[in-house]
């Protein structure tokens, strides 16, 4: 991702209150042109208030928001212009087709004549709905449902994207059809927030996430900026090719080794330091002339991650 000098989304001291409950507590991040944004917290955290915000459907209490650097309180018919918004549930409609459908988003959106067809045509050859075009959408599979969202979304060509939950309850092909246009979409310059409750999928394609609980933001960063803060050890593993025994007397005898484990000529322990300390744990071995096989360590994931900066607090 090509960082660009301004940000497309903007979130600056961002405050939503409703009667007693602050849904949105302080919150600021920016988001980046290429960049994909994962926004993650439990049930009520913030998340959908937030994006409802960016999207001009609510007004912050206090603070403001900002798309392409226009402010929603302030210009929200041109934010509009430049947002695209997939809510987490969107209704059908009895007799309406999926050209129907696009069509009349399309000159909502003011898309006149060959202006229109285009946009519809490009929408359709992208979400792979050309086949389906005159098939009500009522009858249309969730996966179907989805992509036809996600070209609703698009049709105006915007250049932020917010997408709430897109892939829930999705199947497995089409949760990965999805997160392919997602990438293709962040490749095209387009910034995209995305909230999703599927961590193990978002950790594969957003470059960095937010972390909200009870309306406050707790960690901004990639998994691997947020990991570093949040954790100091590691699972590692090394496989040599012959001195199990003297393996296990030259793990044990360091102070940065812990819960060892040799099975065979396996060996499985926690190793506390990050992966400058493990590169160096590498070169020790072979220098220390054990032929290694195998080395690898497991990091904490996104999950992981999530489960230790929040606590399961709701409002």
């Amino acid at each position: 991702m090509i960082r660009t000098t301004s940000p497309q989304i903007e979130l600056s001291h961002l405050h939503r209150v409703f009667d007693q409950a602050h849904a949105v507590n302080d919150v600021s991040f920016e988001v980046y042109a290429g960049e994909v944004f994962g926004y993650i917290g439990p049930n009520g955290a913030g998340k959908t208030t937030s994006m409802r915000i960016l999207a001009t459907l609510d007004e912050p209490t206090a603070g403001d928001a900002y798309i392409d650097g226009f402010s929603v309180v302030d210009d929200p018919d041109r934010v509009r212009r430049r947002l695209g918004f997939m809510p987490d549930y969107f209704g059908t409609y009895q007799n309406v087709n999926v050209y129907e459908y696009l069509d009349f988003f399309a000159r909502a959106y003011g898309l006149a004549g060959q202006e229109r067809l285009r946009a519809i045509g490009e929408v359709m050859e992208f979400t792979l709905l050309d086949s389906l075009a005159h098939k009500p959408i009522d009858g249309l599979s969730k996966g179907m449902k989805q992509r036809l969202c996600l070209g609703r979304t698009m049709i105006h060509n915007p250049s932020v994207l917010i997408l709430d939950e897109p892939a829930a309850g999705l199947d497995p092909r089409a949760r990965i059809e999805l997160r392919e246009m997602i990438e293709r979409l962040a490749e095209a310059g387009k910034a995209i927030l995305i909230s999703s409750h599927i961590l193990t999928e978002l950790a594969e394609i957003a470059d960095r996430v937010a972390i909200i609980e009870q309306g406050r933001l707790l960690a901004v960063g990639s998994v691997a900026e947020i990991s570093a803060g949040v954790q100091s050890r590691s699972t590692a593993r090394v496989r040599v090719l012959r001195d199990a025994d003297r393996l296990r007397q030259w793990l044990a005898a360091r102070d940065d080794i812990f819960d060892l484990n040799i099975t065979g000529e396996l060996a499985v322990f926690t190793h506390a330091g990050g992966r400058e300390s493990e590169a160096r744990l590498l070169r020790e071995l072979i220098e220390a002339g054990f032929s290694v096989i195998e080395f690898g360590a497991q990091h904490k994931s996104l999950e992981d991650v999530f489960l230790h900066v929040t606590e399961g607090r709701v409002q």
